[in-house]
């Protein structure tokens, strides 16, 4: 099997394509420094720049699946500049993937995509599975919504369209963990607003072999991709803290703060959402982290 990959030099893209070379899937890649273009047997790099419509044609020869996975950082202050690069960056890249596989003869019969359990609203009772009518008020069910609409598209070209609705990535070296253990590690950690949001966590190597699980299954619709047991903000403070050996004693960083220091964006710390995992387990798929505590360990130690 040949796949394309969006977004392949990121955090949750470097695990994806360790993961299909081990598995002797060989990866093409798309990416907008010419500078982290390779070529070798089975990784081969090809430059486009979306917000130019350029791409190079060449990225889709003898390709049978996709993985979309490119979108501008949501952590980053939520400047009305930053907002549009979100959301404009998530749709200019379907649509430039989109109008090549329009025009160029191919054999592409799947793209799974990335998505975020952004779009559920904020509660700390309700249990979200991926059905739930229900979408966030906010920039990030917006940003989810354009986003899976500009993905839907292909299902125009008789391509089977899967998204994964990422939740909390704990992974070495960058991503949510590293913004969490910071403080800890440093004396200063505490859980944030009431510490009682939920947060539906994942380790990267399930989120990794959940993308992997969706190629080989050929699966489509929209699946959450979250850990069985999520945790409550306070727990996951609490547990950072327990395998780093730190103490915690500063109390709450109460919300109004966390408003006036990162503004809208506080939305991604404050909110909860409690994410079933069900649809993709009652598939077959099996996790390898399934609990907090192991999987901190796992990545911290």
């Amino acid at each position: 099997m040949r796949v394309l990959i969006t977004g392949a030099t990121g955090l949750i893209g470097s695990s994806i394509t360790k993961l299909c070379l081990e598995k002797r899937i060989e990866v093409y890649y798309l990416t907008t420094s010419k500078e982290k273009i390779e070529n070798s047997q089975n990784y081969k790099g090809f430059y486009w720049n979306p917000k130019e419509n350029k791409i190079d044609e060449n990225c889709i020869e003898g390709v049978d699946k996709i993985i979309n996975l490119v979108g501008a950082s949501v952590a980053e202050r939520w400047t009305d500049e930053q907002k549009k690069a979100i959301i404009d960056s998530r749709v200019e890249c379907a649509n430039v993937l989109y109008n090549l596989l329009d025009k160029k003869e191919n054999k592409v019969t799947q793209i799974v995509s990335a998505s975020a359990i952004g779009i559920y609203p904020d509660s700390l009772t309700k249990l979200y599975h991926e059905d739930s009518p229900n979408v966030a008020d906010n920039f990030l069910g917006n940003v989810v919504i354009e986003w899976e609409r500009a993905v839907n598209k292909f299902q125009k070209l008789g391509i089977e369209v899967a998204k994964i609705r990422i939740g909390v990535v704990l992974g070495e070296g960058g991503g949510a963990l590293q913004k969490m253990k910071e403080p800890i590690e440093n004396g200063f950690g505490s859980p944030l607003g009431s510490g009682k949001q939920w947060q539906s966590w994942i380790h990267i190597e399930d989120l990794a072999r959940i993308f992997l699980f969706a190629l080989e299954k050929d699966l489509e619709g929209v699946y959450n991709g979250v850990a069985p047991n999520p945790v409550t903000n306070k727990k996951l403070t609490n547990s950072i803290a327990k395998v780093l050996n730190k103490n915690l004693w500063m109390p709450n960083v109460p919300a109004f703060m966390l408003k006036l220091i990162l503004g809208e964006m506080a939305t991604i710390v404050l909110a909860s959402q409690l994410v079933s995992n069900q649809k993709i387990d009652a598939h077959g798929f099996k996790y390898h982290y399934s609990h907090i505590l192991p999987a901190l360990k796992d990545i911290l130690k």
